[in-house]
């Protein structure tokens, strides 16, 4: 079993930054693949972004590529994301997830992931 929870998300107005955690516990997270996605009420849930367990493999979305960047630490069991110039489209609850490195998933597919955290609310306005 493992346990995610988020924390650093808020209101930030367009433009702005902000830095989401996630801390890892129960199992292994050095083996694990650590992924970011978000979710509008009634809409689908996005990727964001995911890194390998060796941290060397970086993945992001469209939609977030050269704003946001992903980082991990394994001494802490911590994934970061780091959020820039962000603007009010960024508005989600962002989730942080994980599944086994080694059983060779896609990171951009949510179906991947076997743990989830509850979600951080991330607000910007205009």
């Amino acid at each position: 079993q493992v346990q995610l929870v988020e924390s650093g998300g808020g209101l930030v107005q367009g433009g702005g930054s902000l830095r989401l955690s996630c801390a890892a516990s129960g199992r292994a997270f050095s083996t694990f693949v650590m992924g970011w996605f978000r979710q509008v009420q009634g809409k689908e849930r996005e990727f964001v972004s995911a890194i390998s367990r060796s941290g060397k493999n970086l993945y992001y979305g469209d939609s977030v590529k050269g704003r946001f960047t992903i980082s991990r630490d394994n001494a802490k069991n911590t994934v970061y994301l780091q959020m820039n110039s962000l603007k009010p489209e960024d508005t989600a609850v962002y989730f942080c997830a994980t599944y086994d490195d080694r059983l060779g998933y896609d990171p951009y597919n949510a179906r991947s992931y076997e743990y989830w955290g509850q979600g951080t609310q991330v607000t910007v306005s205009s």
